[in-house]
């Protein structure tokens, strides 16, 4: 199982950016598969989860209305749309897979992890 990120980048605060998971070894269409940020001191904070064979999706209060999570499931790409980005947005963003199709905000139950992206906004 192997999850891979991009689209991270330097953008000014009000921007965009899309990031992508690529997945493979799996077929995470029955699973879960979450975008949390990352922070120096290890910590991991939650951004949202979709859960594709479900149409679920959820999102954390601080993302709500700005960001939008989908999966291209013949693909088996996970992707994050960021618009009106923040200085606080910053992080590495790394996606996750969680087995079943419950997602849930809740680090410990992710399994796998991708390596992240770096998202930077500047002020």
């Amino acid at each position: 199982l192997q999850l891979v990120e991009s689209g991270g980048g330097l953008v000014q605060a009000g921007g965009s950016l899309r990031l992508s998971c690529a997945a493979s070894g799996f077929c995470f269409e029955y699973h879960c598969i979450g975008w949390f940020r990352q922070f120096p001191n290890k910590e991991r904070v939650y951004v949202s989860c979709i859960s594709p064979c479900i149409g679920y999706t959820h999102y954390a209060d601080s993302v709500k209305g700005r960001f939008t999570i989908s999966s291209d499931n013949a693909e088996n790409m996970v992707y994050l749309q960021m618009n009106r980005l923040k200085p606080e947005d910053t992080a590495v963003y790394v996606c996750a897979f969680l087995y079943g199709v419950t997602c849930t905000a809740s680090s410990e139950f992710y399994s796998d992890w991708g390596q992240g992206t770096q998202v930077t906004v500047s002020s």
